[in-house]
C-alpha cells in the first residue's frame, strides 16, 4: 500500500475536485442580500435556493456512483464539471426566483456526479487507518475552499453585480475539468454489476449504514450554520459584507488545524471514537448557543460557531473511511449513497430548521443541538466488524 505522504499532488487534486459543494455554495453567500433584492424576494427564499442545492447535489450522486464504477473517475469528473460549468453560465440569465432555483438545482446535479469520484479515487487506493488519513488530508486542503471562497464572493460582490459569482464558478468549474483530463490517473478496475445489485449491496450493510447516517445528520447542523451565515453577520450584527469573509473565513483555520489533529489522534485513538466525542462536542456548542441567544455577544456567537464546525474535521473523514472501507468492488456507488445521507439528509434537516426562522438564534441553536443529539445515539451503536 503506498503511503499517502508520496501522493501530495493527488490530494490535491483530489481536495480541488471534491471543493465543487464548497465553491457553489460559499461564493454566492456573500451575494444572497443582492440576489433577494434583485428578485425583490425575501431573503428567506434565497438561502432555499442552498436547500435545492444540496438535494440537487445529493441525487446527482446517486446517478455519479454507477457512472464513476462504470466508466471510470476521470471522464465521470470531465463530464459532469462540465454540465456544472454550463448550468453556473446560464443562471446569470435567471428572470424569476423560480428560474434560479431550476437552474441552481441542475447545476449542483452536475456536481454531484462529480464529486462521488474523488472519495472513490481514495478507496481505489487507501484502506483502513490509511484511507481516514488521506480523507482528512483531504479536508485540509478542501477547506481552503470555504475559506477563499466568501473573501472571492465578496470582492465580486464589491465590484460587479450577483452574476459575475456565477461567471467566475463557470471558469473555475472548466479549469478543474482541464487538470482533471490532464493529471487525474484511473484507478478503477471494472467490474461487471448490476446497478440495483450494487445499491442493495451498499444499503443493506448496517454497520457502515451508521457512519453514513451519522455524517449526514452532522451535515445537517453544518448546512444550517452555513446557511444562516449572512443573517447572523450581515443581517443581526450588521457586519459589513467587505469583511464578512473573515468572520465566516476564522471557523475554517480553525477546521483547518483541528484536521491535523485528527491525522495525529488517528495514530493512537479509532476512528469511531474520535466522532463520538466530535459530536458530543456539537451537542454542547448548540446547547449553549440556544441557551444564550437572547443576549448573545458577537464573540461568544463566534466560539460556538467555531466549536461546532471545527468537529466536522473529525466526523467527515473519519465516518468516510469507516463506510467505504467495506466496500471494495463498488466504492463509486458507496461513494454516491454516502453522498446521499450526506447533502440530501443535510438539506431535509437544514430546510426544516430554516423554515423556524423568527429573527433569533434560538431556533439555530437548539436544531444544531437536536440534530447532534440524534447523530450521538446513532454512532455509539456503531462496532467494527
Amino acid at each position: 500500500m503506498k503511503k499517502s505522504i508520496n501522493h501530495l499532488y493527488l490530494i490535491v487534486l483530489l481536495s480541488i475536485l471534491s471543493s465543487v459543494a464548497p465553491m457553489g455554495v460559499d461564493t454566492y453567500l456573500p451575494s444572497i442580500p443582492d440576489i433577494a433584492s434583485s428578485f425583490s424576494v425575501s431573503i428567506e427564499k434565497i438561502e432555499l435556493s442552498l436547500s435545492i442545492f444540496l438535494i440537487g447535489f445529493s441525487i446527482g450522486q446517486i446517478f455519479g456512483g454507477p457512472i464513476s464504477d462504470r466508466y471510470g473517475r476521470k471522464m465521470s469528473s470531465v463530464y459532469g464539471l462540465l454540465g456544472f460549468a454550463f448550468f453556473s453560465f446560464v443562471i446569470i440569465f435567471s428572470t424569476t426566483i423560480y428560474e434560479l432555483w431550476i437552474f441552481r438545482f441542475f447545476e449542483a446535479f452536475s456536481g454531484g456526479i462529480v464529486v462521488v469520484n474523488a472519495a472513490a479515487a481514495v478507496r481505489d487506493r487507501f484502506h483502513g487507518t490509511e484511507a481516514a488519513k488521506v480523507f482528512s488530508l483531504i479536508g485540509m486542503v478542501r477547506s481552503f475552499a470555504p475559506l477563499v471562497a466568501p473573501a472571492i464572493g465578496a470582492f465580486i460582490i464589491h465590484f460587479y453585480s450577483w452574476e459575475a459569482v456565477f461567471i467566475f464558478l463557470t471558469l473555475y468549474a472548466l479549469i478543474v475539468a482541464f487538470f482533471i483530463y490532464k493529471d487525474l490517473e484511473e484507478s478503477y478496475t471494472y467490474t461487471k454489476q448490476n446497478v440495483f445489485e450494487s445499491y442493495k449491496i451498499v444499503l443493506s450493510h448496517k454497520t457502515a449504514l451508521k457512519a453514513m447516517l451519522t455524517l449526514g445528520l452532522s451535515f445537517g447542523g453544518f448546512f444550517i450554520i452555513i446557511a444562516k451565515t449572512s443573517f447572523i453577520y450581515i443581517e443581526y450584527f450588521k457586519i459589513s459584507t467587505d469583511y464578512f469573509p473573515f468572520f465566516f473565513g476564522i471557523n475554517f483555520i480553525i477546521l483547518m488545524f483541528m484536521i491535523k489533529i485528527n491525522v495525529n489522534l488517528l495514530k493512537k485513538h479509532s476512528a469511531v471514537d474520535l466522532v463520538k466525542g466530535a459530536v458530543l462536542v456539537q451537542i454542547i456548542a448548540g446547547g449553549l448557543f440556544a441557551l444564550n441567544s437572547s443576549n448573545i455577544s458577537i464573540i461568544l456567537t463566534m466560539i460556538l460557531i467555531a466549536s461546532y464546525l471545527s468537529m466536522m474535521a473529525f466526523i467527515f473523514g473519519n465516518c468516510m473511511a469507516l463506510t467505504l472501507e467495506h466496500f471494495p468492488k463498488n466504492a463509486g456507488v458507496a461513494s454516491g449513497v454516502v453522498g446521499v445521507f450526506q447533502f440530501g439528509l443535510g438539506a431535509i434537516t437544514s430546510s426544516i430548521a430554516l423554515s423556524f426562522h423568527d429573527g433569533t438564534f434560538f431556533p439555530i441553536g437548539l436544531s444544531i443541538c437536536l440534530i447532534s443529539i440524534m447523530a450521538f445515539f446513532v454512532i455509539r451503536t456503531y462496532k467494527n466488524v
